[in-house]
């Protein structure tokens, strides 16, 4: 554990970006600052408000500063982003958004030059969910802005980089479905010859360095000078804490707008790349095989739908939705998971109460659940963090439905603290909940029939 007493995290979602401080000693949050992450609509492409980030962030760390304090700052965001800089250190083009489609032709040309499967372990994701789709589109719609780009960043690495002036990559971020990695060698992918881009991009760190001070400007601006470590891919944030004091095999679903699972100890032999299943790269550049699905996204949309409704509720009427099979099938949000082309119907649901549609919404968010830890291979116990974490309908529904122990670990704090661990926070102990698996009536009648529902 480092001498730091309080360490601030810039935590950035695709939803929502936060600034949370932890205690070093306990990695108990103790103070957070919050606001959306919005997209602007017009320049050359749909794009982050980088500068509504950079002034959110800098507000929150002067204020953080005198009250409670902070001794270094850590860094963790979404991934499927990069940062493309000129010479003068500034954003050369902006950081565009991965919810961008490209126009058809692009997108053919793309999959014409990507590398296999069998190099990266990235699938061909939609929109702009692979970095290189995202480079690729640049360079071939805005070839003048793009040839301006002197260095290319991961997302966490440019706010490490405006922080300090220190620019860096990171595996993490560069192993998360990006099309640029090589998890196999621990090395760039041919992609990165192909778009003829090697020597822009920025050196490659560890995500547990210190890449130094703040800048002496932004310094005088918080009111305080300490040391930026050079950040992590957020659902790798959450895994980490797990890799510090667990024994493998085991499954982490590290839940928000995403939800991602890893299979711990398992290995990448049997991974489908039309399923949503690729590898991720963790902290410590060990391939990880995953999968995952927009389950954060679905449960929004849901939410709006059906209403909210508590888990006491919901939990009721779980038996009368499995009798009645009453059943929500993929997909809510299109373009991901486990289940590609699927779109999402109702069955069973015409005359079914608010109650009864949002129970059967968290049984269908607990099947893809399943569904993606089968796809990896996961064994042992499964811990759930983030938002899913406090859903205990989902979880009794995930630990029933696969009968394996199941751990949630409420909070909010699972990116930020996995990315404080960086420099040294000591991991939280001692506040996983179990869940133990509770036979559902009907539930492996009820499961076999979701699945049959969409061959």
């Amino acid at each position: 554990m480092s001498d730091y007493r309080h360490i601030a995290v810039l935590d950035i979602g695709k939803t929502n970006a936060k600034v949370v401080v932890l205690e070093s000693a306990t990695g108990a949050e103790i103070a957070v600052r919050k606001q959306p992450n919005t997209v602007i609509r017009d320049g050359l492409y749909p794009h982050y408000d980088i500068e509504a980030l950079w002034r959110f962030a800098l507000a929150a760390l002067k204020a953080f500063a005198s009250e409670p304090g902070f001794d270094a700052i850590s860094i963790t965001t979404h991934g499927a982003a990069a940062a493309l800089l000129g010479a003068d250190g500034k954003l050369a083009m902006p950081v565009i958004d991965y919810e961008h489609e490209y126009p058809q032709e692009i997108r053919e040309a793309y999959d014409a030059l990507r590398p296999p499967f069998a190099e990266t372990f990235s699938p061909r994701l939609s929109m702009g969910l692979n970095i290189g789709a995202q480079l690729h589109y640049q360079k071939t719609a805005f070839p003048e802005e793009f040839a301006n780009a002197a260095v290319i960043l991961t997302y966490a690495q440019y706010w490490s980089a405006r922080l300090t002036g220190v620019a860096a990559n990171e595996t993490t971020s560069l192993g998360c479905h990006t099309d640029l990695w090589n998890p196999k060698t621990g090395a760039y992918s041919s992609l990165v010859d192909t778009l003829a881009i090697r020597d822009r991009m920025a050196p490659i760190r560890s995500a547990f360095d210190a890449l130094g001070p703040v800048l002496p400007e932004i310094a005088e601006e918080i009111g305080v000078s300490v040391p930026v470590y050079c950040g992590i891919h957020d659902s790798n944030a959450s895994l980490l804490p797990h890799l510090v004091g667990r024994k493998s095999p085991f499954a982490v679903v590290s839940t928000g707008t995403w939800v991602i699972n890893f299979g711990v100890g398992g290995d990448l032999d049997h991974l489908d790349a039309t399923r949503d299943a690729l590898a991720n790269v963790d902290a410590y550049g060990r391939a990880v095989p995953s999968s995952r699905f927009m389950g954060g996204r679905e449960f929004e949309m849901l939410s709006a739908e059906i209403g909210q409704v508590g888990d006491a509720a919901a939990s009721a009427v779980i038996n009368d939705v499995v009798a009645r099979g009453i059943m929500l099938l993929p997909n809510v949000a299109p373009g991901s998971g486990p289940f590609p082309g699927k779109v999402s119907r109702w069955i069973g649901a015409e005359s079914a109460s608010r109650e009864q549609r949002f129970a059967a919404a968290c049984l269908y968010l607990a099947l893809m659940t399943e569904a993606c830890l089968g796809l990896i291979g996961a064994k042992g116990p499964i811990i759930v963090e983030g938002p899913f974490a406090l859903n205990e309908t989902y979880l009794s529904l995930l630990a029933a439905i696969t009968g394996r122990d199941t751990m949630a670990l409420p909070g909010s704090t699972g990116t930020s603290q996995g990315a404080a661990l960086l420099a040294g926070i000591k991991p939280v102990s001692g506040v996983e909940k179990h869940v133990p698996p509770r036979p559902i009536p009907g539930l492996p009648d009820y499961r076999k029939r979701w699945y049959a529902a969409m061959e």
